[in-house]
């Protein structure tokens, strides 16, 4: 999120108390709903009281929280439409029961929060990421339970295109071991969504403190590994029910590595086709169906 205030709420998140801090980030992740809906509607879906928002909108400056709103909405109106007819869409949820309205509602969402990594801040993050990641040493990549698939999708088709990755996944409690080289030029890819697992956030904390980057896929900006990082590649979860989707960590992964790809070029090809070699002398792959023999 590029407003000011936004900036402003970042620099004073962690003197906020408890109850202000739920009321700040549900802000920064849901701009567009701050736009469009009322105090009471915020606060019930952020968890909040109505009390809470006025304060924080005083705690930042404004007479109360319809001077911070406005704010919002003075930037909402600088987006493209498209934007606005997208978040209208997902706010105005449908009054259909049903198994086919959750279905429809929550491929809505999810096309939702997918369309967000296309917009101009996060091709910039992807950007800068991949950029950070063709410059590095080695590339750690790390997420656990529901954020794991994620980042054994980057370890996996980085090394296929010929990058230096190594993957953390703690099999048989060796998770510490495998950030011993870590160092100055090196990068540490972190996934994860609330609930924040605690050894992803001490693994941030350990890479950093060594002198590497952070490069964090996370849901918020406001996120434990958030403030540690470099660039932070935000993704949304939410979704209709209770649940929430990887859908959106697994497609800013694989934006990762085609901007990876296109950046390595020649090298890139030719790592797939030794990689393509090794498979077939193993034979790994079933390539072709074979014909049923006549009976």
């Amino acid at each position: 999120m590029g407003l000011p205030i936004a900036s402003s709420i970042k620099d004073s998140y962690e003197l906020f108390p408890p109850q202000m801090k739920v009321a700040a980030r549900w802000l920064l992740d849901h701009p567009t709903e701050v736009a469009l809906l009322s105090m009471r509607e915020q606060a019930r879906r952020a968890g909040v009281t109505p009390a809470t928002l006025t304060r924080l909108g005083k705690r930042l400056g404004f007479d109360g929280f319809d001077g911070l709103k406005q704010r919002f909405a003075d930037s909402i109106r600088g987006r493209p439409k498209s934007i606005d007819g997208r978040a209208e869409k997902v706010l105005a949820l449908p009054e259909a029961e049903g198994d086919g309205a959750l279905i429809g509602d929550t491929i809505d969402t999810i096309h939702g929060h997918l369309r967000e990594l296309a917009q101009p801040s996060a091709i910039a993050a992807l950007a800068a990421a991949a950029d950070l990641m063709m410059e590095s040493r080695q590339i750690f990549c790390i997420g656990f339970r529901s954020s794991f698939p994620a980042a054994y999708l980057m370890h996996h088709v980085g090394s296929l295109l010929g990058s230096s990755m190594v993957l953390i996944d703690g099999i048989g409690g060796t998770a510490n071991d495998a950030l011993r080289s870590v160092g100055p030029g090196d990068i540490l890819l972190a996934v994860t969504v609330s609930p924040y697992t605690r050894y992803t956030i001490q693994a941030a904390e350990f890479v950093v403190s060594r002198g590497a980057k952070l490069i964090a896929l996370t849901d918020s900006e406001l996120s434990p590994i958030g403030k540690l990082s470099e660039i932070v590649i935000r993704v949304r979860t939410e979704t209709p029910s209770f649940l929430r989707t990887m859908t959106p960590t697994f497609a800013a992964a694989e934006c990762l590595v085609e901007l990876i790809a296109a950046k390595r070029g020649r090298r890139a090809l030719e790592a797939l086709a030794a990689n393509d070699a090794h498979l077939a002398a193993l034979d790994t792959c079933v390539l072709q169906t074979p014909r049923k023999r006549p009976l």
